[in-house]
């Protein structure tokens, strides 16, 4: 009975047990030194409908889209008989336990059975019952079969889950305590992951599934009770770390853990932090030579109950060396051009050697950006006053780290030291424990993994609700960009209320964009309040929360809701994508006598003027009150304003100068921008954009210099003069980076591709969206160029034009 057991469930039996088996009277076929293993596997694979997005890819037509159902529906049957398998092994030695419990010698007491089986009969009854309902269904199936009724009865059903979930941690530390006192528990020490998969399939059923056919609302309604059923659970129940024992018997376990950048003594040092229940510990990765395992080296450590965020004084303020961002964007083109290499060597079939070199090249280039790129400081404290300086890209991941170490600070946490033995031991345990095992770049992902989004997303940020007191609210919007993510918008401040309702619409660039990150701040306004803690604005995180960006879900035209929760909080969201596909398209206007989307050259003509009125009163209001904003031109304006604006250039509306006076001077800039990128030919034209990105590419700077200011002084007179115009207010913008941190190269990265974009018809990037990773690249590296184009005129001091009075040219409104 062993051995069959062992073939069917080869990864929960050990053959190095068998003689201890076999030599056991009573239980013969059962592998209980495992019993604990298959209790976490069980716990991770708990809730039903636990099937993996495999068919993402399929085309959602009615008629495929149906044939889509059964084949999602078989794949749940194949999901369902092997963890009906895995539960069947579990019960395999329930009865003779029970048998055994009431004889002179049991092997377990009633009260621990009970204990460790719980809910496990009715869940294979629950399961067995769907299985066996569902068969024939997919059996005789047809496009009008009905299988809706089983997921909401078994939805209805999630009681039994809960209290099996409940009882969770007392089943496994029973079957712990049984295994110090006996050889045949002796083992158990599989991690237990936390419930996450629930909803798969009924996602992929949703998808596949008309409105109008008889299952969606059941469907619909089978949903919404498992992700209910889902958030009850993660918010109530922690994830069971693998530990390990300390003094007196006590266990510490790992919270969380990841890949950091440390500044010590003004170097960037690559390390990898554990958090632990009761200390928090650096450790750097050693290098591997010979074929050796993973092993860490310990930099430091702080007991929780010693550490602090907020240390003495520092007599002289931090300073963090900075990478210049010409630099991380070189990085960033090599990165794209190792990327493009290695799908075209796939492509070609060569040998694994030349992917793996490449591949290796890759992830030194990938290990050099995450180690350059962050700047937002967290620092920690211990008692005697030794600071610990962290370098993180984002304040989401800042005030992860934070909260996790607050609320575990909250537990009664003595102090204590580590021996040099007992720090070498922890150290070393580090390898098996961690839960990051990579730099969360995208050399790490798995090779049918979506690449991201390259495009356009529009995100409303309508209101929040769950508030408990009146505060004065704003949101800010983050997404990631080569693994690392980017403040993008924020929304207007909403005073003392608890239902704010800013209903404020953002357009985003999303590069390879995978994640769209929400955080909920309090806004401060005393002015006098000194925050010391790591440099922060003296604005609260209240919440903060986070969604994939799905590209199955956003590939329709329409606007998609979403509900993001934290904290207690929600934050309804509306969301619409637009592939760089389409985004690329220069659409002429239908409206002639308007401004956006007609030829520079018709409207300076009509206005008699030299620049477009729209570019003065927009440069004119940015440099009345926006020199200083922080991210000026980066962070996106609220749609709604930006629109509001363009009706009225687009019309001549005679109060556009009052207009402009009351909105926020992000929405200004945000309108300055998509006029450049709606004109119909870029401001640098088609006909030159070729010579340009070729002219950037010259080594010979007499050569460069002479090839760019003759292509830029070929561009038609009111392009010159318009491009000059904003020239010169881009380079007043810089001088203030101290303050708005817009600098050359920042302004040259928002400015380039919109005003160097060639029309559709002139693009050279494909637009084929079966390949959307040599897509990415192929616009990673135009954008890369376009940006160098502009930054080149920037770093300019003079640019010499056939007029000497310069400043007439600029300023005149006389044809």
């Amino acid at each position: 009975g062993n051995v069959r057991l062992h073939r069917r469930f080869p990864r929960l039996f050990s053959w190095r047990y068998l003689d201890v088996y076999l030599a056991s009277p009573l239980f013969p076929d059962f592998d209980f030194c495992k019993l604990g293993t298959m209790l976490p596997r069980l716990r991770s694979d708990t809730l039903p409908l636990s099937l993996s997005r495999s068919l993402h890819n399929a085309e959602c037509d009615l008629e495929k889209g149906l044939e889509m159902r059964k084949w999602v529906l078989s794949g749940i049957l194949a999901s369902e008989e092997t963890y009906l398998s895995h539960l069947e092994a579990l019960l395999l030695p329930m009865k003779p336990l029970k048998a055994a419990a009431t004889t002179s010698q049991p092997v377990l007491t009633v009260a621990q059975i009970e204990t460790i089986f719980f809910k496990v009969p009715e869940l294979y009854e629950i399961h067995k019952e769907f299985y066996d309902s569902l068969l024939p269904r997919v059996q005789q199936w047809s496009h009008h079969q009905r299988v809706g009724d089983l997921f909401q009865k078994q939805a209805s059903q999630l009681g039994v889950y809960r209290a099996f979930v409940d009882n969770y941690e007392l089943a496994v530390e029973t079957a712990e305590k049984c295994g110090q006192a006996n050889t045949q528990f002796a083992e158990i020490s599989e991690p237990v992951d936390r419930v996450t998969r629930s909803t798969l399939v009924l996602h992929d059923l949703l998808k596949h599934t008309p409105a109008s056919h008889p299952d969606h609302p059941l469907l619909q309604d089978a949903l919404r009770i498992s992700q209910n059923f889902l958030s009850s659970i993660n918010e109530e129940s922690t994830p069971r770390r693998q530990s390990m024992t300390v003094k007196k018997g006590e266990n510490r376990q790992l919270l969380k853990d990841g890949f950091m950048v440390e500044l010590v003594e003004g170097a960037r040092k690559l390390r990898h932090v554990f958090l632990f229940t009761d200390l928090l510990l650096c450790a750097k990765l050693k290098k591997q030579l010979g074929g050796k395992s993973q092993q860490y080296d310990s930099k430091w450590y702080i007991p929780l109950s010693e550490l602090s965020f907020q240390g003495p004084e520092e007599s002289e303020p931090l300073t963090i060396p900075q990478v210049p961002d010409e630099e991380l964007d070189a990085m960033k083109v090599k990165i794209s051009h190792l990327r493009s290499e290695i799908q075209r060597e796939k492509r070609a079939n060569k040998g694994s050697k030349v992917i793996e070199r490449l591949r290796k090249k890759l992830s030194e280039q990938e290990s050099m950006l995450l180690l350059t790129s962050p700047s937002m400081a967290l620092r920690a404290h211990n008692r005697s006053g030794k600071s610990y300086i962290f370098l993180i890209s984002s304040d989401y991941e800042r005030a992860e780290w934070k909260e996790m170490i607050k609320e575990q600070q909250k537990k009664c946490l003595k102090s204590f030291s580590l021996t040099s033995l007992e720090l070498q031991m922890l150290t070393n345990s580090c390898v098996k424990l961690q839960t990051v095992h990579s730099i969360p770049l995208t050399i790490n992902k798995e090779e049918d993994e979506s690449p991201g989004l390259h495009g356009f997303l529009n995100v409303i940020v309508h209101s929040a609700s769950g508030l408990k007191q009146s505060q004065n609210l704003y949101c800010t919007l983050e997404v990631d960009s080569f693994g690392f993510f980017l403040n993008k918008a924020k929304t207007r401040v909403y005073r003392y209320t608890t239902e704010p309702k800013w209903n404020e619409e953002f357009e985003i660039d999303l590069e390879g964009s995978q994640t769209l990150r929400l955080l909920c701040y309090e806004k401060s306004y005393n002015k006098t309040r000194q925050n010391k803690d790591d440099w922060d604005s003296a604005d609260h995180i209240i919440g903060k929360g986070q969604i994939a960006l799905d590209p199955q879900s956003l590939q329709g035209k329409d606007w998609q809701r979403t509900v993001i929760p934290m904290n207690g909080i929600e934050v309804k969201l509306s969301m619409k994508f637009t592939s760089r596909e389409f985004s690329l398209k220069r659409m002429p206007s239908r409206r002639p006598m308007g401004v956006f989307g007609v030829k520079i050259s018709t409207v300076t003509k009509r206005e008699r003027s030299k620049v477009p009125y729209i570019v003065r009163q927009c440069l004119e209001e940015i440099e009345r009150r926006g020199m200083e904003e922080v991210g000026i031109y980066r962070v996106s304006g609220v749609a709604t304003d930006i629109q509001n604006l363009k009706a009225a250039f687009d019309t001549n509306h005679k109060d556009v100068s009052v207009m402009m006076s009351e909105m926020d001077v992000n929405a200004i800039a945000g309108t300055l921008k998509l006029y450049f990128r709606e004109l119909p030919e870029p401001l640098f034209t088609d006909d030159l954009y070729p010579n340009f990105a070729g002219g950037i590419t010259l080594s010979d700077s007499v050569a460069k210099e002479s090839c760019m200011l003759n292509l830029l002084l070929s561009l038609p007179e009111p392009n010159l003069v318009t491009f000059l115009f904003l020239l010169d207010h881009l380079k007043r913008v810089a001088e203030k980076e101290c303050v708005n941190k817009m600098s050359l190269h920042n302004l040259a990265t928002v400015f380039g591709p919109t005003l160097l974009r060639p029309s559709e018809k002139d693009s050279k990037i494909p637009t084929n969206p079966t390949q959307p990773i040599s897509m990415g690249d192929s616009w990673s590296l135009e954008v890369m160029s376009q940006v160098q184009v502009l930054l080149y005129f920037l770093q300019l001091e003079t640019i010499p034009t056939p007029d000497s009075k310069r400043q007439s040219i600029l300023f005149s409104t006389e044809v």
